[in-house]
């Protein structure tokens, strides 16, 4: 007679541990691809500064060993070059610079998977990314009766309203498990209900195909399916 309930049990057990997990991974995945770069970075830079600086040293009458290390010499050289190219994008020459060089780089087949998966994690759940968007919202797609997610991004203006004589709104539709590639849409205003939830909820829902649900405000308990 307890087998009946206890299967449910499990059921909201499992979708439990499964919507945490998966709110892990979106906490840790981006934090955890930012290290290894910034590791690896640390050790090119203070494995190719290292024997030079070592034999500028010895050549300038200090008594060390050719196999010496500077402490702390890859982690400050590291910081600047972050600093400088944090410098650099502020800069639009600096900006198209760093967009040609890019696109050398990433017709490299290797270098290519690894770096635009990368940077699309890391764009997907940075403050600007999330900033691009205004709103989340609620949209009947790709049919009547089933509803999606949809990001505002603005309201439509320009010859698209002009021709069709009424108010627009343009959204991006993200595709699930990859918010990065979706669709764009423009609605009619009436046909768009705007949602309180912040983009960022928006994101998680979308990337754990609605296993995450976030808290609506008021609630005291974060919900989750099962």
């Amino acid at each position: 007679m307890s087998e009946p309930s206890e299967k449910p049990l499990l059921k909201r057990a499992q979708s439990y541990f499964v919507s945490v997990f998966l709110a892990g991974v979106l906490v840790t995945l981006p934090l955890a691809i930012s290290v290894i770069i910034i590791r690896f970075l640390f050790n090119t830079v203070d494995n190719l500064l290292t024997p030079a600086v070592t034999q500028i040293l010895i050549m300038s009458g200090a008594s060390l060993a050719t196999t010496y290390k500077v402490p702390g010499l890859g982690f400050v050289a590291t910081i600047l070059i972050v600093f400088l190219m944090g410098l650099i994008t502020r800069n639009f020459i600096g900006r198209k610079l760093l967009n040609f060089g890019e696109n050398l780089l990433v017709k490299i087949p290797i270098f290519r998977s690894v770096y635009t998966g990368a940077k699309q994690v890391i764009d997907t759940f940075s403050a600007s990314s999330s900033m691009a968007f205004g709103k989340v919202a609620l949209i009947e797609y790709p049919r009547k009766g089933v509803y999606t997610l949809a990001f505002i991004t603005s309201e439509g203006k320009g010859e698209i309203v002009r021709r069709l004589g009424r108010e627009m709104i343009n959204l991006y539709v993200p595709t699930t498990p990859n918010p990065t590639s979706g669709f764009f849409l423009s609605l009619p205003k009436e046909d768009v209900v705007e949602l309180d939830m912040p983009v960022e909820d928006g994101f998680k829902m979308v990337i754990s195909s609605g296993l995450i649900i976030p808290t609506e405000r008021g609630d005291a308990k974060p919900h989750h399916v099962g």
